[in-house]
């Protein structure tokens, strides 16, 4: 190897370095938080002002949330270092089946993939509101 390739990799690596480092400290690549019934309500305000929240399951291991609203599910799920919030109608969210583990919403432009402990869904709040409709 000649001098230029050593200086063109120590330059290189040297780069590579100051990029790790700057998103080690700026926390760039940072955890999202778990949901839980505060946040995933502020979410759902947020993204949803028009629609008042009737009641909330949150998926457990806190990637998600389904929400009913009226006669509209809303859902909110994990992606990246965010939360993507879709509103679907509550009979397609309803009859969904859990498969695996997961319940899996078929949405217009996207398939979250929910975490179920065990196979009941739908919960039984919103069970319940089914019966009473």
């Amino acid at each position: 190897m000649d001098k230029a390739l050593l200086i063109q990799l120590a330059g290189s690596a040297a780069a590579v370095a100051l990029l790790v480092g700057l998103a080690a400290w700026a926390r760039i690549a940072r955890p999202t938080p778990r949901l839980d019934a505060s946040i995933g309500r502020a979410l759902l305000a947020e993204e949803f002002p028009d629609d008042p929240v009737d009641a909330v399951w949150i998926a457990a291991d806190g990637a998600g949330l389904v929400a009913r609203s009226g006669q509209t599910a809303l859902v909110l799920w994990r992606k990246g270092d965010g939360y993507v919030a879709r509103d679907a109608p509550w009979a397609e969210v309803l009859a969904a089946r859990v498969q695996g583990g997961r319940l899996r919403l078929a949405l217009a432009d996207g398939s979250p993939r929910l975490c179920v402990s065990g196979d009941a869904w739908p919960p039984a709040e919103f069970a319940s509101d089914e019966m009473a409709a």
